[in-house]
């Protein structure tokens, strides 16, 4: 297990994007719209590390409900996993509470769930599998 990336929420994804980038000296990896969470991601990076900021597109998303609550910052640290069927069978197992029992598809089809923050002392947590991408005609 090793932590991927640390998530936080903003309100203006190009404000932030312009402070952690020309102020902070974080590079843009990456940009888009996951439709099936309803928000925009970008992705950061500096050295090794990567942070990940999230702009709600909806009002009802749970994003947007984070938002609204807790205001800009923080939102959840991730933690790639080798396995993460066998993650989830073991924190059932150990009474860990779970927001997903099964995994969801998110950024760049990555299958993910997340840890209840009761469960981490308040901090949400998230545990993803990267998906190897393979292309027509590679071996």
């Amino acid at each position: 297990m090793k932590l991927d990336h640390i998530a936080i929420v903003v309100r203006d994804m190009d404000e932030a994007i312009a402070t952690y980038s020309s102020k902070l000296g974080f590079t843009v990896s990456s940009r888009q719209q996951v439709a099936s969470e309803n928000v925009e991601i970008a992705v950061l990076s500096v050295d090794n590390t990567q942070i990940e900021l999230l702009r709600p597109l909806e009002s009802s998303s749970g994003v947007a409900k984070f938002l609204a609550k807790k205001g800009e910052g923080l939102h959840h640290l991730c933690f790639e996993v080798d396995d993460l069927d066998t993650l989830i069978q073991s924190l059932l197992s150990s009474g860990i509470n779970l927001i997903d029992t099964k995994p969801r598809t998110g950024y760049k089809g990555n299958r993910a769930v997340f840890l209840h923050p009761a469960s981490a002392h308040g901090v949400l947590i998230e545990f993803y599998e990267k998906q190897e991408i393979t292309t027509p005609g590679s071996t």
